[in-house]
């Protein structure tokens, strides 16, 4: 009986375990410490960073310092695909805490490509996963203030546990600024108001959604 057609969730789960370490095999495995930077923007390079275990963050930043977190990368998720055309690095990522990855050069990428043509179309959902999710936060950025911009994070991040609409990431007030796109200042502010307008619990840095915000502030 033929297999049947991956559907879009699966192309766009992280890495089974079994295509982990076929993939890790055809690479170097290399450990890194909290804070390392794996790659800079801007940079020319030839590596895909594939996540065996840890987390990292996707940035931007301008000459001033500045940063945007774009995204956070775990387990089975990789990053750096974009360079692979030769173009320079169009993002940052740096680890969150203690991170193993297998790199992999262009050439073996290809190979690996070749010879499993499962993980190109994991490769394809994910490439249009993020076109989508940047055209959001262009979205966001460009036609939300800061209040409608931390509503939408906090809203998508937001999960349901017992009933509850928990943030289960333990975000700090830089952390959500830097997604958004705001003054940490800024930040504090609008949770303060959010929180004593009953919408929000904040609690050893998790956040309750205990009504729907308002859509403007």
């Amino acid at each position: 009986m033929p297999k049947s057609a991956s559907s879009p969730d699966d192309l766009l789960a992280p890495l089974t375990a079994k295509t982990l370490q076929a993939i890790a095999e055809e690479g170097v495995v290399r450990s890194f410490p909290k804070a390392s930077i794996l790659i800079n923007e801007g940079d020319v390079s030839e590596s895909l960073y594939i996540v065996l275990s840890g987390r990292g963050k996707v940035y931007a930043s301008n000459a001033a310092g500045r940063e945007i977190v774009l995204s956070f990368v775990g387990p089975g998720e990789y990053v750096g695909e974009m360079s692979l055309d030769g173009s320079p690095r169009s993002a940052s990522v740096m680890t969150v805490e203690p991170t193993t990855c297998a790199i992999i050069t262009r050439a073996s990428f290809r190979n690996f490509l070749f010879a499993h043509p499962e993980f190109a179309m994991h490769l394809i959902g994910k490439l249009i996963q993020r076109i989508r999710a940047t055209t959001e936060n262009v979205k966001s950025l460009a036609l939300s203030d800061v209040y409608g911009r931390l509503v939408r994070l906090i809203t998508t991040l937001a999960v349901e546990r017992n009933g509850i609409m928990i943030v289960p990431e333990r975000l700090t007030q830089q952390d959500i600024a830097e997604r958004v796109g705001a003054s940490r200042d800024m930040i504090s502010r609008l949770l303060k108001d959010l929180v004593g307008g009953g919408y929000l619990a904040i609690q050893d840095r998790v956040i309750t959604v205990l009504k729907k915000p308002p859509a403007g502030w």
